[in-house]
């Protein structure tokens, strides 16, 4: 028994902190070997609540045969079916609240019309508290909400489809003041500046070469000035400070003063107080002045590129017919309307009409020759 006792030690049990593990060890008298060898170390809790040595025990054999493959299956198809059931979960949540959402805005919106419908065909009253009568007030309540409602309708269709105002240029200047004998009315985008957006810069104007000298050249009392585009105000006014710091522009005509048809704004000419004789449009856009295609000399596009020339171009055009004193300037749009680039069309008639006007010169210069050396030919050689 003393020799049992001296070879075989008790267990040793070691505790540290919330942690311990447990270990035995067989000691012999001259050498020390261990009992157990490459066993796995459990952690255990020395609290009441947590589990014993037995239960940790327990928990290892359950786990070692957990790890069997049909074990490790049936718990991923567990795991799989709780992701399921949380996603159809996250699904249903953010259905009801879509459907709450679409609920709020329903109402907001029926509300909100219903305000506007009561708003536009009540009942008005004058500063004294008296009604003010108009044509529909001795009808039935239906039909009277429904007729002011579709007045008001028509009234702001028609604030958005039409001009803001009747005439959009004053009167003609009358002496001492001088009246310019013809109208130009300039496209503001893709013909005077070209707009260029970029991730570095954003929106940007660039301005066409030959601006400065294109103004100058056509400048009052030469030709009024107008800018016509369907650009919003906001945009135009803070360009053309820039682009015009002499005023050679006389008026700017921005979106509201157009005419809205078939889904684009178009520039009535009709309201703009002026002998249409006398108005030429430049435009590249043919859809923007589609009423008026007699008043209108339509050049290409401007993409943004350095070496056009077409202002130059276009004030020895505008030029010309000044200085021909031309009576109804449609005659002439008519004529070159017929080309894609009348401006071209007018180089080359003007390069021929200086060839033509050329000859001529050289021809009265050979003529006037001829009859200087008959007037001095001798007598003799006469009779010849």
């Amino acid at each position: 028994m003393a020799f049992a006792t001296r070879s075989l030690r008790h267990f040793y049990k070691i505790y540290n902190g919330s942690t311990g593990t447990v270990f035995s060890t067989l000691r012999q008298s001259l050498t020390r070997i261990s009992v157990c060898q490459n066993v796995q170390l459990y952690n255990y809790n020395t609290e009441i609540h947590r589990p014993k040595i037995t239960g940790s025990l327990t928990n290892i054999q359950s786990t070692v045969q957990s790890l069997s493959p049909d074990a490790l299956d049936n718990k991923r198809i567990e795991e799989a079916e709780k992701e399921d059931a949380e996603e159809k979960e996250r699904r249903e949540h953010s259905n009801r609240m879509l459907k709450y959402s679409f609920t709020f805005f329903g109402v907001f919106i029926t509300f909100g019309l219903s305000y506007i419908i009561y708003d536009l065909t009540k009942t008005r009253y004058d500063e004294q508290g008296n009604i003010i009568e108009d044509e529909y007030s001795n009808l039935p309540l239906y039909e009277k909400v429904y007729r002011r409602l579709k007045r008001e309708f028509n009234y702001y269709t028609k604030m958005v489809q039409e001009p803001s105002r009747d005439k959009l240029l004053p009167d003609p200047l009358k002496y001492p003041y001088i009246q310019p004998p013809y109208t130009l009315v300039l496209e503001l985008t893709d013909v005077l500046v070209h707009p260029d957006w970029t991730y570095e810069t954003g929106w940007r104007f660039k301005k066409r070469p030959g601006v400065d000298q294109f103004l100058e050249a056509v400048a009052p009392p030469q030709f009024e000035i107008v800018v016509y585009t369907a650009e919003q105000g906001l945009t135009v006014f803070p360009i053309l400070d820039i682009l015009d710091p002499n005023g050679y522009i006389m008026y700017r005509l921005v979106r509201d003063t157009t005419r809205f048809v078939d889904g684009h704004h178009v520039k009535d000419l009709d309201a703009l107080n002026r002998d249409l004789s006398k108005v030429i449009v430049v435009d590249w856009n043919s859809k923007s002045t589609k009423f008026h295609p007699e008043n209108t000399l339509r050049i290409p596009q401007w993409s943004g590129n350095n070496d056009d020339t077409t202002l130059y171009d276009l004030a020895a055009f505008l030029k010309t017919i000044l200085a021909t004193n031309v009576q109804d300037v449609r005659d002439v749009l008519n004529y070159y309307k017929q080309f894609d680039d009348p401006l071209q069309v007018f180089r080359e008639n003007q390069r021929k009409l200086l060839m033509q006007m050329e000859e001529e010169e050289t021809r009265a210069q050979q003529e006037s020759s001829k009859v200087l050396t008959s007037k001095w030919k001798p007598s003799f050689l006469r009779n010849r």
